[in-house]
């Protein structure tokens, strides 16, 4: 039977409109993308996340390179099209950026492929981490040392005499992924607006929660206490402001022993704090006005509910806030059952916040973890797993928060050195 011209350019329509469905939505099976960063081979791996074993899959042509050295962050912007990979650089400084100091900017196709668009430069030195804002229209690069500012106002490459770190905001366009410099309107000199906002010294990491971004700094104040940067970040302009006063200090489990905060997380109004010198887990409701105050006491031992663990370096707070996951790059039991990396789980109580071990935890991990991702469809939780190189995926029982392996297999070769991991759902 012969088709009419209507049918056949109907037929032609719908092949057409398939195959660009295609690019932008996850293939059958398949509820979202994960991509992985390396740092010995300077690559970024991709996967897809399938709907009902959480088994990951290579994407055709992964792994990729980071286009730069050192990769520490990776985020992907709202909707999925775009994703920017942080490299730090080597052999950066106060005095100047190391070899390979980037932002890259990848478009996502269809099963996740990346393709290199452009980089960019973030205005300070040794890069740490990045974070978007909630609306996924501002990027905001933490470097370890802010710029020195010369006598040209026009040139930020002098030393930095003050020890403190800085923040470097992107305005991300929707439709291209594109970066453009956000600059400081609040701090001019010779009515030139610095690119940066500086915040205290030698920063860790970074979190962005509602309208707040907060940064964790290595350096200490003159009681020898760690702190906090605060800073609320405006929707419309991406200006960065000061809401409370100075930076906010964290109150050590143990006065007087100094605390290794190793990194800052958190959902809805929770921030949490992994303290990897004393083992502890630090609290906060975060305020509207971009201020913290402490949950339940301010601090939870860690070492009380999971006897042997050790080195916190990374949290996650579950979709439905009900559930608190924390990341131990080691053990100290010297059990052959006991991994040398695991994974805590913990109750979050609703009413008072108090946290509660849930059974069965720690969960063994590949060895060294370093990030902890919830897929799109809440459904699994995944680790990158530095030393071993690895990704360890479980399933999530939404009931009880527990963890169990995954039906297929829970361990995922990646690009080595595995410093970090992000998922994105069907590509809008």
């Amino acid at each position: 039977m012969k088709l009419s011209f209507i049918g056949r350019w109907s037929l032609a329509l719908f092949a057409s409109l398939a195959l660009g469905l295609g690019t932008t939505s996850c293939s059958v099976g398949t509820i979202g993308y994960m991509w992985v960063i390396g740092q010995e081979y300077n690559q970024v791996a991709g996967f897809k996340i399938d709907q009902y074993s959480g088994n990951l899959t290579s994407v055709v042509g992964s792994p990729w390179a980071t286009e730069g050295s050192v990769p520490v962050a990776i985020l992907v912007r709202a909707g999925g099209r775009y994703v920017y990979i942080i490299n730090q650089g080597v052999g950066g400084s106060a005095q100047g950026r190391g070899a390979g100091q980037t932002i890259a900017e990848y478009s996502v196709g269809g099963d996740g492929i990346l393709t290199f668009q452009q980089s960019y430069q973030s205005e300070g030195y040794v890069s740490k981490w990045a974070q978007m804002d909630s609306s996924g229209n501002y990027l905001m690069v933490l470097d370890e040392y802010a710029p020195g500012v010369g006598s040209n106002p026009l040139l930020y490459n002098g030393p930095n005499t003050d020890g403190n770190g800085s923040i470097t905001v992107f305005q991300s366009d929707p439709n291209t992924g594109r970066l453009t410099l956000v600059t400081n309107t609040q701090t001019q000199i010779n009515a030139v607006n610095l690119p940066f906002w500086e915040v205290g010294a030698s920063p860790v990491m970074s979190k962005t929660l509602g309208s707040c971004i907060y940064t964790v700094n290595a350096g200490t104040n003159a009681n020898g206490q760690q702190t906090i940067t605060p800073f609320q970040i405006q929707a419309s302009s991406g200006q960065l402001l000061y809401t409370v006063t100075g930076n906010i200090a964290i109150n050590q489990s143990t006065p007087g022993v100094a605390t290794n905060i190793t990194s800052i997380n958190g959902a809805d109004s929770y921030i949490f704090l992994t303290d990897a010198a004393s083992n502890v887990l630090y609290g906060y409701n975060s305020t509207s006005a971009c201020d913290l105050t402490a949950l339940n006491g301010g601090f939870t031992s860690l070492a009380n509910f999971f006897p042997g663990t050790q080195d916190p370096d990374y949290s996650l707070v579950e979709s439905t806030k009900a559930y608190l996951y924390v990341s131990n790059f080691s053990n100290s039991s010297t059990l052959p059952s006991v991994a040398y990396s695991d994974l805590s789980a913990m109750t979050i109580n609703p009413t008072n916040q108090e946290l509660e071990p849930i059974v069965g935890s720690p969960y063994p991990v590949g060895s060294g973890p370093t990030c902890i991702v919830e897929d799109p469809s809440n459904q699994y939780i995944y680790t990158s797993n530095y030393t071993a190189g690895t990704v360890t995926g479980f399933q999530l029982n939404p009931a009880t928060g527990e963890l169990s392996d995954l039906t297929k297999g829970s361990t995922f070769p990646t690009v080595g050195k595995a410093s970090c991991l992000v998922v994105s759902g069907a590509i809008a």
